[in-house]
């Protein structure tokens, strides 16, 4: 959806890893750590800079969440994945 937020942490962890050498030399450290945050929000937790990446296949609208389920589930209800055969056993010793 287009206002899912995409990161391995939040945005004030991450900004606080990040940037804590410029929030540790700025005059105001709060107002620069709510800067980073916000700056790090608006550049890198969108689901667009995510897909930009292929980290997710698809950004779609919230209204078209169940035609876009029902169609996948659909393509993959006759997929067949056969498992490699074993190359090695595992013969008693």
């Amino acid at each position: 959806w287009p206002t899912n937020e995409i990161a391995v942490m939040g945005a004030e962890g991450a900004a606080n890893v990040i940037f804590r050498r410029q929030i540790a030399d700025a005059e105001d450290p709060e107002a620069m750590r709510a800067r980073m945050v916000k700056e790090y929000k608006a550049e890198l937790m969108h689901p667009y800079y995510a897909a930009e990446r292929g980290l997710v296949d698809d950004v779609i609208d919230p209204a078209e969440t169940r035609e876009v389920l029902i169609k996948s589930l659909a393509m993959l209800r006759t997929k067949h994945a056969d498992l490699p055969s074993r190359k090695h056993g595992n013969p008693p010793q």
